[in-house]
């Protein structure tokens, strides 16, 4: 590393510290969504591979994870593979499964974060059912942050299944249709969202400089503030995390009115 990249460092990490120090912690978001984009232009531009953009990314993972323990989140929602993604090349899609397997075991194994899956089980590999399966039990006493995996997912799929779920619902306590119709309504369905009681997420965070949803969580998002990032998921800071809590904390939330 030269002088100047060392200097640069430096100068990044005083700003970060300035910016953390003036954080407000009454201000901050208790729910976070993260849609983690960027993997493979950061392998591109990096002259690496797809493989290793997926790899890179996920050990961000986890010190992601500890900023947002240090500024007091609650629950975070990270989007690890949608519904689309499935459509991806088997040579990408097979190593990037296992990949995220290995994200979902190793938060389980650190003992701070409570797992839960959101998503379409029935979508994913035998093995990974069972990490996840695993993962949620094991996890469930933790006081820690709730840490939503969203894997297998995408928003309108959620939206369906809450619907069905619903619908079965109402069947097995022998309710009839009319009955139901009568009594549907914006919290009924949201109980039967992937998230469950969960609060919605407060913040966004897309990296890559992509500003679109993409379908995440389209229903819990409705009063959520977006933060759209230029960095790559990979490449992503404290700096740029803290930047991100600084203009939630800027912003006055309104939910409509």
């Amino acid at each position: 590393m030269n002088l100047r990249d060392t200097l640069r460092r430096l100068l990044v990490r005083f700003y970060a510290r300035r910016v953390e120090g003036h954080l407000d912690h009454e201000q901050v978001p208790k729910h976070i969504g993260v849609i983690m984009d960027g993997n493979r232009r950061w392998a591109k531009a990096a002259g690496s591979t797809t493989v290793m953009g997926h790899r890179a990314g996920a050990e961000k993972i986890e010190e992601f994870l500890g900023w947002c323990s240090e500024t007091d989140v609650e629950v975070v929602t990270l989007w690890l593979l949608s519904t689309d993604n499935f459509d991806r090349p088997q040579e990408e899609l097979g190593p990037l499964l296992g990949i995220i397997e290995n994200v979902v075991a190793s938060l389980a194994a650190d003992g701070r974060w409570r797992v839960h899956h959101v998503g379409t089980l029935d979508l994913l590999p035998t093995g990974m059912q069972s990490v996840l399966k695993e993962a949620e039990e094991s996890t469930a006493h933790v006081d820690g942050i709730l840490v939503n995996c969203a894997i297998g997912y995408g928003g309108r799929q959620e939206i369906a299944d809450a619907v069905r779920s619903m619908i079965l619902d109402a069947a097995d306590k022998g309710t009839s249709m009319e009955e139901l119709a009568e009594h549907v309504d914006v919290d009924l369905i949201g109980k039967h969202l992937y998230t469950g009681a969960q609060p919605d997420p407060d913040l966004v965070i897309r990296t890559s400089g992509e500003q679109r949803l993409s379908g995440f969580m389209l229903w819990q998002t409705a009063h959520a503030e977006y933060y759209f990032c230029e960095v790559f998921w990979p490449a992503f800071r404290k700096v740029d995390f803290l930047r991100a809590m600084r203009d939630y904390a800027a912003r006055h939330r309104r939910f409509g009115g």
